[in-house]
């Protein structure tokens, strides 16, 4: 699973011509792992106002709508995809096409995803 976080100041730092370029980057980029049948899922997630946060509260979890972790960016979209080694997984992840644009903020995480009946 790829993370690929940032904030709404690095999302909504590029002007008009520079972010449909890089929408259109993306698409071609999910386009291209679809293609390749390594793409599980792909989604974009709501803004943190939308979200909500369950927490362990004296051994009874508790839902809030915050606070957040302190942190400058977060994760707005995610990739899941499903490859033969890590080192492809961190060539997709190397290769996605927001790594170019930006200040050198906001970026990709590359978690792996426990398999049913696994063992570690």
């Amino acid at each position: 699973m790829m993370l690929i976080y940032g904030n709404e100041q690095i999302w909504a730092g590029t002007g008009p011509e520079e972010f449909g370029r890089m929408v259109a980057e993306v698409d071609a980029f999910n386009a291209a792992l679809r293609a390749s049948g390594e793409l599980v899922a792909v989604d974009g997630l709501l803004p943190q106002p939308r979200s909500i946060r369950a927490v362990a509260g004296g051994g009874v979890p508790v839902v809030t709508d915050g606070p957040y972790l302190e942190a400058k960016e977060h994760v707005g979209s995610y990739v899941v995809v499903d490859v033969a080694s890590e080192e492809r997984a961190l060539g997709i992840a190397s290769s996605y096409p927001c790594l170019r644009y930006g200040k050198g903020l906001g970026g990709v995480e590359v978690w792996p995803v426990m398999e049913h009946g696994a063992t570690d």
